[in-house]
């Protein structure tokens, strides 16, 4: 009903102007204007009315949380629900034992778990995070949603939500229902007044500079060759003159204006957030309006002027509950405790609850709490629980490897490190005639050959930080990680093979660790040192 609303109201501007006389062009921009208030009067009241149920729900968390569940309950399906017509949070977990992914499940959808999360789930909470994003997003930067002033350049889009046509007058400058990323690019290069620049991930925007920089000229001649009777050549001249002062700050010498770019946060894109920041966008903001996880909205992003990555956990709809982690692990007797109850500075792993099949599922995304909003935790993501190496038992976790490589291409001279994947060496038996080990993909930023001394220098990291790892290398019970450098797109047909999968979540999150030969092969092709 408030979209039906929302295109009546911008319906009749048209109307009026039918009845003015006057120009093409006044019309046209007397139009943009037009419609730009009226759309942004009725995010601004449509905003306001789910902050105000925010702050309701998290004010009184431990309620809301009892409204949340037994919204699930009163969804669940099957002939046989154990716990209809019963909501009391101890009754629940008595009945519903915690569950892992199942092996079956993540060879459904191509190495990930499938989502616990209901398509019903995913917009509710996807709508509010759309909402208060842009509000959020407007606050801290009130001229980014002005008329022209951002910019798609991916297929996919940041903002959870699909908004409808009419909320195009908000600033967009892409063209209305463009999927092809070089016309999404070509519009963008073409509008030097940008504020903001939006793209579905930062690994998606990563791909993108990385093909401004390898077809720059086409673009350049495609700019110029637009509209001759446009000031569009000198705009061309102005690529061309860009991309020869090299990559870093390539962003805002192709848009001096720019203030912020807005992607959004799911599993694994650290890499391409830090990579982004160091060169090409260096010196911007980068807001993401979520966090994404298992296909679905699990965190809102109300501060875009904090520093990156820190959320806020509501208590609606999806359920959720945090299991108490000890350095990193669970132990049997732990309960999960509710929203309202955790502790600030303490680890969680989020917990899900599938009310299609009633599946306490534990995602393996670990959180820290950083604060709290009245009574909800405000959280920062730290890793995943499910990516880990383990030959010989050793069990090296996601912040483990990744911090040792991020340790050893610092000591890489001029390398910037983009993208990495690994694999147990069994995956692709490669450990025959040798002791099992790790086989590391790499995607680089100024060098274009390993090694052998930069390839053993990961070696060294790993022992430095995993005591385990040291141990089964000292003992000859592990090789040294084997590390290869992939051309430019593997990571990305890796992203393509990934959301190829039926049961894939969007955004597919990026895993880190590779448990199916067809994946680790995509990398495994493109291997060049």
């Amino acid at each position: 009903m408030l979209l039906l609303l929302l295109t009546l109201l911008l319906l009749l501007p048209l109307a009026v102007l039918l009845w003015r006389p006057r120009s093409r062009d006044a019309r046209r921009s007397w139009l943009v204007r037009l419609q730009h208030c009226v759309t942004w009067g009725a995010l601004r009241w449509a905003a306001a009315w789910q902050q105000k149920r925010l702050a309701q729900s998290t004010l009184h968390a431990g309620q809301s949380q009892q409204q949340a569940l037994r919204r699930c309950l009163r969804g669940a399906q099957g002939p046989r629900c154990p716990l209809r017509g019963s909501t009391d949070i101890s009754t629940f977990r008595n009945h519903l034992p915690l569950t892992k992914a199942s092996q079956a499940q993540e060879e459904e959808s191509g190495g990930q778990p499938l989502s616990p999360t209901s398509n019903w789930y995913h917009g509710e909470a996807s709508l509010q995070a759309t909402l208060l994003g842009l509000a959020a997003l407007n606050k801290a930067y009130p001229e980014v949603l002005a008329p022209g002033g951002t910019a798609r350049v991916t297929a996919s889009s940041p903002w959870p939500y699909p908004l409808p046509w009419p909320w195009h007058a908000l600033g967009q400058v892409s063209p209305t229902g463009a999927k092809d990323p070089r016309v999404l690019l070509l519009e963008a290069l073409r509008s030097p007044g940008l504020r903001a620049l939006e793209a579905g991930t930062a690994a998606e925007l990563l791909d993108v500079f990385l093909d401004l920089e390898a077809h720059g000229e086409e673009l350049a001649e495609a700019i110029a060759a637009g509209n001759p009777g446009a000031p569009l050549p000198r705009r061309a001249a102005k690529l061309r003159e860009a991309l020869e002062q090299g990559t870093r700050g390539l962003a805002l010498r192709l848009w001096p204006k720019l203030q912020v770019v807005v992607t959004l946060d799911a599993g694994g894109q650290a890499e391409a957030v830090a990579a982004l920041g160091a060169l090409w966008c260096q010196g911007l903001t980068f807001f993401s309006p979520a966090y994404a996880a298992s296909g679905g909205v699990l965190g809102l992003s109300l501060w875009p002027e904090q520093p990156h990555g820190l959320y806020l956990l509501p208590p609606g709809a999806p359920f959720i509950e945090l299991l108490p982690l000890k350095e990193g692990t669970w132990e049997e007797a732990t309960p999960t405790v509710l929203l309202a109850e955790a502790q600030k500075g303490k680890e969680y792993e989020l917990v899900l609850t599938n009310h299609a099949s009633l599946t306490r599922c534990r995602l393996g995304d670990v959180v820290q709490v950083a604060g709290d909003y009245n009574q909800c935790p405000v959280v920062k993501f730290i890793c995943r629980l499910g990516q880990t190496l383990s030959v010989r038992g050793e069990d090296t976790g996601e912040h483990v490897f990744s911090e040792a490589l991020g340790r050893a291409v610092g000591q890489w001279p001029g390398a910037k490190l983009l993208d990495h994947g690994w694999v147990e060496s069994r995956i692709l038996d490669s450990s025959e005639g040798s002791a099992p080990h790790y086989e590391v993909f790499v995607a680089l930023k100024g060098l274009r050959n390993l090694s052998e001394e930069n390839r053993d220098k990961l070696d060294h990291c790993l022992q430095e930080t995993s005591a385990r790892y040291k141990d089964l290398r000292f003992r000859g019970s592990m090789g040294p990680a084997q590390v290869h450098l992939v051309g430019q797109g593997a990571f990305r047909e890796l992203r393509a093979a990934l959301a190829a999968c039926p049961s894939a979540p969007f955004p597919p999150e990026m895993p880190r660790v590779l448990r199916h030969r067809s994946l680790a092969q995509c990398l495994q092709r493109r291997v060049v040192s």
